[in-house]
């Protein structure tokens, strides 16, 4: 008995949930991402800052904003400075 064929369809389906996994795991990371650059570019950091910033979002795509959430958005907000 071919058993290959009986298990086509499963190993098929399987491979479309772990397709769908990994592009709404990466269309959240591009949220993420687009989002710290809207949050950094609406504050009221100057503009040197806001450079470093964004530069620093590129150079770390996940690292970059999660730094801003977590560190510079309070800094800047602690600061007096409207985020």
């Amino acid at each position: 008995m071919d058993t290959n064929h009986v298990l086509a369809p499963q190993s098929t389906a399987l491979n479309w949930a772990f397709a769908a996994a990994i592009v709404v795991v990466l269309l959240g990371l591009l949220l993420f991402f687009l989002g710290a650059l809207v949050s950094v570019l609406r504050s009221d950091l100057t503009g040197g800052m806001k450079v470093v910033w964004v530069l620093f979002a590129f150079w770390a795509p996940f690292l970059g904003p999660l730094v801003w959430f977590l560190l510079g958005k309070r800094d800047a907000e602690r600061r007096g400075i409207r985020v």
